[in-house]
């Protein structure tokens, strides 16, 4: 069973308003032991994540501007300058802000996570309304699962269940996540689409394939 958002994700989430001021955000950081929080508009739907990297530029000095009136535009740096002159949430937010639904699974949480660079995701529901929020440590606590539930789910669910073989015909053992699979299918294309679904049994860091088969496909 593929774990969704909603069973790993935390529902005690710690949101500013677009008005709340830098030093607002700086506190609630400061008093919750977060790094970031999620921007919630006046009908409380989340519009952007303010973090700690957005409040650095103000921190170490960066200057708004090159010159009376003038926009410093330094490649990759004009976007900081503005977030140095920024006083609110609105104006300090990354935005829009990459979210997830609470039924998504956590596979889809870590895509997202990975393609685009960001470390957490606010959670909302058909509303847009904030219903918690997901971490990166939160989706890789699925390899945390224990190795006989891998195991378990492997010989029950993916080889008699899915594939409908005869679980005897197979050995599967696990060892810290990395399950070893030894065994006779039927022709190369069923021992290659087993170890294909095995690998993606949740908590399964990798696969020894010692799977044989007994007839060349056609």
């Amino acid at each position: 069973m593929t774990s969704a958002v909603k069973d790993v994700m935390a529902t005690r989430v710690v949101a500013v308003r677009e008005d709340a001021t830098y030093k607002d955000i700086l506190t609630a950081m400061r008093k919750y032991r977060i790094s970031a929080c999620p921007v919630l508009d006046a009908a409380g739907h989340v519009v952007g994540v303010v973090s700690e990297a957005d409040l650095l530029p103000k921190e170490i000095g960066l200057q708004p501007f090159s010159g009376p009136g003038r926009l410093l535009r330094a490649s990759g740096r004009r976007g900081e300058r503005m977030k140095a002159a920024g006083l609110t949430a609105a104006e300090l937010m990354s935005a829009p802000a990459v979210t997830i639904g609470p039924e998504a699974s956590v596979t889809e949480a870590a895509r997202q996570m990975y393609e685009r660079g960001v470390k957490r995701l606010p959670v909302v529901n058909e509303a847009g309304r904030l219903v918690g929020i997901v971490s990166r440590i939160d989706v890789l606590s699925v390899f945390a699962r224990l190795d006989s539930q891998i195991r378990d789910e492997v010989i029950h669910k993916v080889i008699a269940g899915k594939f409908k073989l005869n679980p005897e015909a197979f050995e599967v053992t696990v060892t810290s996540g990395i399950v070893t699979v030894t065994g006779q299918a039927d022709n190369p294309t069923v021992a290659s689409e087993l170890i294909k679904a095995i690998r993606q049994v949740e908590g399964v860091i990798d696969i020894w394939d010692k799977i044989g088969y007994r007839q060349q496909s056609a």
